[in-house]
């Protein structure tokens, strides 16, 4: 893995299907590599109910990624899966989903944002896979979500080149370059309705995902800086 970096230039590791061994061996090499960045896929079930949708309380499922990430030496991260299960079934008019018992992110990135990489699917999730896959027609939501909170987001490729969905996601990528959002940045969540999500990150920006008007919610302070199907943001002027 050192020649890989010394010699080709990679920068840092993905670890794929990481349940499937120990997170001492992840330590290992986190501390034997020290890469610049590195990412471990524990893809677990979500808890679900009788009608087959996620449960409210996800709790537990954050929390099995927070303890992988403990256990391989705190300096890896982990694709925040639960932030995903709830998030595409948040979208489907179940947007109160997005709030956690303790008013904050009900996902990974409401435990530990700076280890939690984001996303809204990937080549198993989505693509020819389609093994879990977001709601098509609710995609762009799904970034809103993930590219205005923390955490470490990241952009499907299809998306972005095959879903002519560049112009938007490069919008929402400005919004939060330019405001200075990051990993660790907090939110306050405003609105959490089945038909209305409004949430202020580092009361820099304000998002809105859902079918309902914000109404007073947001400030005369604050203008739009984008805003498409049924999603918008706003930025502190």
């Amino acid at each position: 893995m050192n020649w890989l970096k010394t010699e080709l230039g990679f920068d840092g590791w993905r670890f794929d299907f990481a349940r499937g061994y120990s997170p001492d061996i992840t330590k290992l090499y986190m501390g034997n590599t020290r890469p610049d960045f590195a990412v471990g896929e524990i893809w677990n079930s979500l808890s679900y109910g009788s009608d087959n949708k996620p449960n409210y309380d996800q709790d537990a499922h954050r929390r099995e990624l927070a303890e992988w990430v403990k256990a391989a030496g705190g300096s890896v991260t982990a694709f925040d899966f639960t932030t995903k299960g709830i998030l595409q079934a948040a979208v489907e008019g179940e947007l109160g989903r997005l709030k956690d018992s303790n008013g904050g992110p009900p996902g990974m990135i409401g435990l530990m944002p700076e280890n939690a990489v984001t996303f809204v699917d990937n080549h198993d999730t989505g693509s020819t896979q389609q093994q879990w896959p977001f709601p098509s027609d609710k995609v762009m939501q799904g970034y809103v979500y993930i590219l205005t909170h923390p955490g470490i987001p990241s952009i499907f490729y299809d998306h972005f080149f095959d879903w002519g969905l560049k112009e938007e996601i490069s919008n929402l990528t400005m919004i939060r370059i330019r405001n200075g959002i990051k990993a660790s940045s907090t939110v306050r969540i405003l609105a959490s309705d089945p038909d209305l999500y409004v949430a202020a990150i580092d009361d820099k920006i304000i998002a809105k995902i859902g079918t309902r008007y914000v109404g007073n919610l947001v400030p005369t302070t604050f203008k739009i800086a984008t805003s498409g199907n049924n999603y918008a943001v706003w930025e502190k002027q």
